[in-house]
């Protein structure tokens, strides 16, 4: 048994999130301990919060922010930002970013406050 497992996230499949768009790594692997995501950030995503899951944040391309608990924090190519669980977050600005969650992505572990969220809006992670 191989103890790697090799992407290319130019051949992942795109996938639409509240974020933007996203290419997920490792998520498909049963005991993978993280996984990766090549993100390219939409203009309105919508702020959210994990309660189990950690983020961390590379910025690859692009400038301008992370919105993170109400803070603006400015960010550049790499910039790396650790999102603890609880954190109210979301990206803004055209950015491409590496987001690298630990435990792996679980759609189950997403939330967000209606606040966030345009009327008639439901987001998806």
């Amino acid at each position: 048994m191989k103890r790697y497992h090799h992407v290319e996230f130019s051949e992942l499949p795109p996938v639409e999130c509240c974020c933007g768009t996203t290419r997920r790594a490792f998520v498909d692997q049963p005991d993978a301990p993280a996984s990766a995501h090549y993100l390219e950030v939409k203009d309105e995503p919508t702020s959210h919060y994990h309660l189990k899951t950690t983020e961390i944040y590379v910025v690859l391309e692009g400038e301008g922010f992370l919105e993170l608990d109400g803070e603006m924090v400015p960010v550049k190519p790499l910039s790396a930002v650790m999102i603890r669980p609880g954190c109210r977050h979301r990206a803004i600005g055209k950015l491409k970013i590496l987001n690298i969650p630990v435990p792996k992505h679980n759609d189950a572990d997403f939330y967000y406050d209606e606040s966030a969220v345009k009327p008639g809006d439901t987001p998806v992670h």
